[in-house]
């Protein structure tokens, strides 16, 4: 049950990180246009007010509502992300509640038949977790204070 669980969340947290990438590749590709608008931008700017061209003024004006705008687009995917990343975080909080409560009556079951041969044996150290481990000792390993590479 507790495999199945630990499975489940490593399987959630890669479904999230590949469901993120097309936001990232919109981030990546907003920046180089930014990018590439200021560079020509900066090229106009660099020309003396009085031998500018109209037509190279309007392009002046052109390029400012066109990175405007797009940064304004970065923003929002900003925005967005981070709000996802909230509800996921949520989510995650919600899911080790549940997971905590539900394996918890395991662990009594799994700690009071194996007591006395437990006592005999050392115990691993806690950042290597084993299969004699029960599920809450696995999530606390796994899901404790900082956020594990499952998550």
């Amino acid at each position: 049950m507790q495999e199945l669980s630990l499975a489940a969340m490593a399987r959630d947290g890669s479904f999230r990180r590949c469901r993120g990438l097309p936001c990232r590749m919109d981030d990546i590709q907003l920046c180089k246009d930014i990018m590439d608008l200021k560079q020509e931008l900066q090229n106009l700017v660099a020309i003396p007010e009085e031998e500018k061209t109209k037509l190279q003024k309007q392009r002046e004006d052109e390029l400012i509502q066109k990175i405007h705008r797009l940064v304004q687009k970065r923003d929002f995917l900003v925005d967005d992300a981070e709000v996802e990343r909230l509800r996921e975080q949520e989510e995650d909080k919600e899911m080790a509640d549940f997971l905590r409560i539900k394996l918890k009556p395991l662990d009594k079951v799994a700690k009071s038949p194996a007591s006395s041969r437990a006592e005999k044996k050392a115990e691993p150290p806690p950042s290597k977790p084993t299969v004699a481990k029960t599920g809450l000792a696995l999530i606390k390993d796994c899901c404790g204070a900082t956020q594990c590479n499952i998550m």
